[in-house]
């Protein structure tokens, strides 16, 4: 390696050579990324140098490409301005952080999420972001008790109406139940619950939220009771008495359909 250049080589698994740059800043050694060409990493240090090293720091909207990554250019500067080392593109600000997911598209959180998203890094596929947890792709919405299925504007909002700001008290959730959904009509709102069983069952419409969720829960039970083996999770309904809930369980109607699955061993 040269200490002064900041770049050292590394022999890929076809034998060919490319070019690791870092530098140390603050006793941390941070990894710049890895190029093919000596010129390509050693602009590489330079640019961090100047970033980490300058009287006049730059800011995040100097950025106009360059050897370093804008993502790199987020993490730099975040730990020189902020004194935290994160490998995700994070910038601290004293209430909340911001994840530059790309340059144009800066998502917004709580400072309680911080460390959670220091270590996951943030994908998107169509609308919806997600972290890899565990080896399981995992919607960033559910960390905040929305189900995969929910729909904004009617299952949960936005409330200052920026679909970017993941601040708990900026999302509004109208629907926390599984199998619930919520439907608008002419007569107005009603409360559909919905299973899937090998496909989608309608268990029945109801007048309350808490009655759909209820309902979801009967036909758990049911389908439990002709043999299924499937692993549902049940609504948990934490401001129904037991004696109330008992008495929505036994008079719920639940769809024929229902009763008409069964499984065999």
């Amino acid at each position: 390696m040269n200490k002064t250049s900041g770049v050292f080589t590394a022999k890929k698994k076809d034998g060919s050579v490319s070019y690791r740059s870092s530098i140390t800043y603050q006793n941390k050694h941070i990894s710049l990324g890895s190029f093919s060409s000596f010129e390509q990493a050693h602009a590489a240090y330079k640019e961090a140098e100047r970033l980490l090293r300058a009287k006049e720091p730059a800011a995040l909207s100097d950025y106009s490409g360059g050897a370093l990554s804008f993502e790199k250019w987020v993490v730099l500067l975040n730990f020189r301005n902020n004194g935290v080392y994160f490998s995700t593109p994070i910038y601290v600000r004293p209430h909340f952080f911001y994840y530059y997911y790309t340059r144009e598209i800066v998502l917004k959180f709580d400072i309680d999420d911080l460390f959670y998203y220091a270590s996951h890094k943030i994908m998107k596929r169509g609308s919806h972001y997600f972290v890899a947890d565990f080896g399981m792709q995992v919607n960033i919405l559910n960390r905040y008790g929305i189900k995969n299925y929910a729909v904004a504007g009617r299952d949960f909002d936005f409330q200052n109406g920026d679909t970017t700001d993941f601040r708990r008290e900026n999302l509004v959730i109208h629907n926390k139940y599984h199998g619930v959904l919520i439907k608008s009509g002419k007569n107005g709102i009603k409360y559909c619950a919905r299973i899937h069983v090998k496909g989608n069952y309608n268990i029945g419409c109801y007048h309350t939220i808490e009655e759909a969720a209820i309902a979801y829960n009967k036909a758990i039970d049911i389908l439990k009771k002709n043999g299924c083996k499937k692993n549902y999770t049940p609504n948990y309904l934490e401001n129904v008495p037991a004696g109330m809930y008992a008495d929505i369980y036994t008079r719920l109607p639940v769809s024929e359909k229902i009763y008409g699955l069964h499984f065999s061993e």
